[in-house]
C-alpha cells in the first residue's frame, strides 16, 4: 500500500513559535470510516516506524487481528521529522531551495500531535473510539487525550511516560554524540554522518533489549571463541539495517523530540495535565522494559481518572510492546470488556 501524502497550505507553527512553510504528512488508512464516524483507530507510532502500521504491528493490525479494516477505520500518520512521507530534516526548504539539514526548527511531541489535528480534520475525523501508542507514540496519544479531551473515547499507553526521564535523555545524548563524532554529519549531505548512525543504533538497541535477551539470543556455543562473537555481529547487523532506511538527521532531531516530552510543561504540572483526560484509558507496562521502567506506566495509571492498568513480562524488554502481539490482544480484549476505573487487568498467559 502506497503512502498517501497530504500538504498543508498554510504556515505551520511549532511550539517554539518558528514556522514551517509547506508541510506534508505521509499517512495510511485501512477500512473505511462508517456512517456513525465513530469506528477510527489512530496508530502514532515510535521513532523509527513509519505510517504502515501493517507492516510493522502485525498480530495486533491486520485482517484478521484485533484491529480490523472490516471493522475499524485504521489511521496511522508519520510523525513530524521522520523521513517517510512527512517533512523532515532531508526536506527542501522552501526558502533556500536546498535541505533543511540542522537549520531544521526543533520540534516537539505536541507539534507532532498538531501535525495530525490537521490530517485529521481533513479526513473528516471528529471522534476516535481509539488513540494508541508504545513509546514515543504513546507519548503523542497522550499528548492528544490532553489537548483534545473530548475527541478521545479511548486510549492506549503502551512503555510510555508522561515525562521523558533523566535515563532515556541519557540514552539518546550518547547516541547523538556518537552521530556528531562522525565529521560528514556536518558536510551538508543526504547522507551524512552514517557511520554516527550506526554507533548510535547500537547503543539503542542496549536499552530497547536487555541482559537476559542477550544472554539467550546471542550466547556463543563454544568456549573456544575470543572475537567475532555473536552479539557484535548483531550489533553491527542493526546497526546497518536503521543506516539503510533512515537518515541521521531525522534520528537527531527526533531524540531531541522525546527528550523535551513533558505533559506538565505549561499546564500546572504534570498530575494536572493528566487528570484533563477524559477518555477511558488502558496503560500497559512491560515488567522487563530497562528504557521505560513500568514504575512511569504505574505512575499514568494512578494520575489518570479512568484508568485501567495491565502488565506483562517480555523476554525482548522494551520492544515487547511491538512484538508480543498475543499478550496485548488479551489485555486490549479485557479492557473493552470491563469497568476501567482503578482497574488491574491481569494477564492471564504472560509472555
Amino acid at each position: 500500500m502506497n503512502t498517501q501524502i497530504y500538504k498543508y497550505t498554510e504556515s505551520f507553527e511549532l511550539e517554539s513559535g518558528q514556522k514551517l512553510q509547506e508541510l506534508e504528512i505521509g499517512f495510511h488508512t485501512y477500512g473505511r470510516l462508517n456512517k456513525n464516524r465513530d469506528n477510527v483507530v489512530w496508530v502514532c507510532h515510535a521513532l523509527t516506524a513509519n505510517a504502515d502500521v501493517f507492516d510493522w504491528w502485525k498480530g495486533l493490525f491486520g485482517e484478521n487481528n484485533f484491529f480490523n479494516p472490516d471493522e475499524h477505520f485504521i489511521v496511522c500518520a508519520n510523525i513530524l521529522g521522520s523521513p517517510y512521507g512527512t517533512t523532515n530534516p532531508l526536506s527542501i526548504n522552501p526558502v533556500t531551495g536546498q535541505p533543511y539539514f540542522l537549520s531544521f526548527p526543533k520540534i516537539s511531541v505536541r507539534d507532532m500531535v498538531n501535525a495530525h489535528q490537521l490530517l485529521a480534520k481533513h479526513l473528516g475525523i471528529n471522534s476516535i473510539h481509539v488513540l494508541l501508542g508504545g513509546s514515543l507514540g504513546g507519548q503523542q496519544a497522550m499528548e492528544w487525550a490532553i489537548i483534545e479531551p473530548d475527541l478521545v473515547k479511548n486510549l492506549i499507553l503502551m512503555a510510555t511516560n508522561a515525562r521523558h526521564s533523566p535515563w532515556g535523555v541519557a540514552f539518546n545524548e550518547s547516541q547523538r554524540l556518537a552521530i556528531s563524532a562522525d565529521r560528514t554529519f556536518y558536510a551538508g549531505a543526504t547522507d551524512g554522518g552514517k557511520k554516527g548512525l550506526k554507533a548510535a543504533r547500537s547503543i539503542a538497541l542496549l536499552s530497547y533489549r536487555g541482559y537476559k535477551t542477550y544472554s539467550i539470543s546471542q550466547q556463543e556455543e563454544t568456549d573456544s571463541i575470543t572475537d567475532g562473537f555473536r552479539a557484535s555481529s548483531y550489533q553491527n547487523y542493526q546497526g546497518d539495517k536503521l543506516v539503510n532506511r533512515f537518515n541521521a538527521y531525522s534520528y537527531w532531531y527526533l531524540t531531541k523530540t522525546m527528550d523535551s516530552h513533558n505533559v506538565g510543561r505549561n499546564r500546572n504540572g504534570i498530575e494536572k495535565a493528566l487528570s484533563l483526560i477524559k477518555a477511558r484509558t488502558l496503560v500497559i507496562g512491560i515488567k522487563s522494559d530497562l528504557l521505560f521502567p513500568i514504575e512511569e506506566q504505574q505512575y499514568l495509571f494512578r494520575h489518570i481518572p479512568k484508568s485501567a492498568f495491565a502488565e506483562f513480562d517480555s523476554y525482548y524488554g522494551h520492544d515487547g510492546f511491538l512484538i508480543e502481539t498475543e499478550a496485548l490482544t488479551n489485555i486490549i480484549t479485557s479492557f473493552f470488556k470491563t469497568d476501567v476505573k482503578g482497574k488491574i487487568i491481569q494477564l492471564q498467559q504472560t509472555a
